[in-house]
């Protein structure tokens, strides 16, 4: 393998330093750009570069001067569906999944780059693989996702590769930096001795699995192309007593709401969140049908792409413990946040 100069875009994010890593180990050439500060657990290695800065408001002729002469992108940044922030929600998951990485992938283009590896969503390949939930057109998250696809994949030609990771499920810590799955550990706790959640399930993978499929993606891809990422199918369920474990709670209950139930309890949560005049990446009513559902994707796409196995029930327990520790502990870390 040619050894490559690859500029990673959320480079301290959990996701984007396991790319790093990844990449490097290679011997290839890394440097990134972040705004989002760097955790305490960063752990990357000496010789790459950090540089700090907004990559939506960023001058062009700093971006020209960032990405001049890489061979390769990454793009490890954006905001996911947990944001809220005044309607029309769409026009923020736009500004930051799409109209930037437009911006960036224009130039990265005209200055010589070659490859770029995109790590989106595993609902843009549900969005196409059932068609009857219509889930971009019922929200704005999933949708801001389905543009991203569509823009990106308009910019590569002969020259120029695309790849977009489907990423679903992802367990994983990093030190010093929160958890997503904090929000569902708060919820656990506020709910008493017992835990209400519907059947269903999801496709997962580990942080390392990530870094591994950005590689051979990297490696591999030509032209424009998705790749649905998962190695393991778990239930909800399997998800759960793995966290309640995590929390010191093993023998905690699990008792599954019903479907309609659960609907429509998600859909007063929505309108009440709209009436105080925040929307989020969600319409959680109408997503409670998915939700409900084996969100399962098979792990050969993965396996394509050179990953291998790992222990997820130890990369979910891990999560589930530092998530646990950071809200009983009260702990300062970096989170997600949008600089505006």
């Amino acid at each position: 393998m040619r050894k490559m100069k690859i500029f990673i875009i959320g480079i301290t994010g959990l996701l984007g330093s396991e790319s790093a890593r990844a990449l490097h180990k290679d011997g290839h050439t890394i440097s990134g750009l972040t705004y989002n500060g760097t955790p305490s657990g960063l752990n990357l290695p000496d010789d790459i570069k950090i540089y700090t800065g907004d990559y939506v408001n960023m001058d062009e002729s700093e971006l020209v001067r960032l990405l001049k002469l890489q061979d390769a992108l990454i793009f490890a940044a954006g905001i996911d569906e947990r944001v809220k922030t005044k309607p029309p929600a769409l026009d923020k998951f736009n500004k930051y999944n799409v109209h930037a990485l437009e911006r960036i992938l224009k130039i990265a283009k005209e200055n010589g780059v070659k490859h770029t590896v995109i790590l989106g969503s595993y609902f843009t390949y549900f969005n196409e693989a059932r068609p009857k939930l219509k889930l971009a057109e019922n929200h704005p998250y999933i949708q801001s996702r389905l543009l991203q696809k569509e823009m990106a994949f308009s910019y590569s030609d002969e020259n120029f590769d695309v790849a977009l990771l489907e990423l679903p499920y992802i367990f994983g810590i990093q030190e010093g930096r929160k958890p997503v799955w904090t929000f569902l550990i708060e919820m656990i706790h506020k709910m008493g001795k017992i835990t209400y959640y519907p059947r269903g399930g999801s496709a997962m993978v580990t942080v390392r699995q990530v870094g591994e499929a950005v590689k051979g993606a990297l490696y591999l891809n030509k032209g424009a192309k998705a790749y649905p990422i998962s190695y393991y199918n778990l239930s909800w369920d399997e998800m759960l007593k793995v966290m309640h474990q995590a929390i010191g709670q093993p023998k905690r209950t699990i008792i599954h709401v019903p479907k309609f139930i659960y609907k429509r309890v998600m859909a007063y949560i929505y309108k009440k969140e709209l009436k105080r005049g925040f929307e989020g990446g969600l319409n959680l009513g109408k997503f409670a049908i998915m939700h409900c559902s084996k969100q399962y994707i098979s792990d050969e796409t993965a396996k394509l792409l050179g990953v291998t196995p790992d222990d997820i029930l130890k990369a979910i327990y891990d999560s589930a413990l530092l998530s646990d520790e950071i809200i009983r502990q009260n702990k300062n870390v970096v989170e997600m946040k949008i600089t505006e």
